[in-house]
Formats: C-alpha cells, structure tokens, sequence
C-alpha cells in the first residue's frame, strides 16, 4: 500500500492547523498566567498593610519592571 504525496494545499492546511493550535495552547497559557496575576494583585500580593516591608517595595517594583517590559513589546513601544 502505497500513501500518494500530500499536496501543497494539504502542507498548508496542516500546517496552519498545527500553527493554530499551538497559538491557542500559548494564549491558554498566558491567560492563566493572567489570571493568577491578577487574584494576588487583589490579595494585594498576599501582605496586608501592617506586613508591608521594603523589601516587598522592591519584589513589586521588580514585577511592575518585567510587566512594562511585556507590554512595551507587546505594544511596539519603547522600554
């Protein structure tokens, strides 16, 4: 049994089906990134107001620099 090659417009198809679904299993990825993000961001990344130390200043600056980062990427603009 012999498979007949695939055409040009199969390559494609499958590739744009592969192209796709590794698209959608990155975007799942960030969103849930996101998402936990967020929920500490409303835990007010886990300190409450009498916990807060300098050092926690710094961890937030840190994030808020690789965040603009992302952004600045993400949105062509300059860092």
């Amino acid at each position: 049994m012999t498979h007949s090659p695939l055409t040009r417009e199969e390559k494609g198809r499958r590739t744009q089906e592969a192209a796709l679904a590794a698209f959608v299993s990155r975007k799942a990825e960030i969103d849930e990134m996101l998402a936990r993000l967020q929920a500490l961001s409303e835990d007010h990344f886990w300190r409450s107001p009498d916990e807060v130390k300098w050092a926690d200043v710094g961890t937030l600056g840190h994030i808020a620099e690789r965040l603009a980062e992302i952004t600045a990427f993400v949105f062509g603009e300059d860092a």
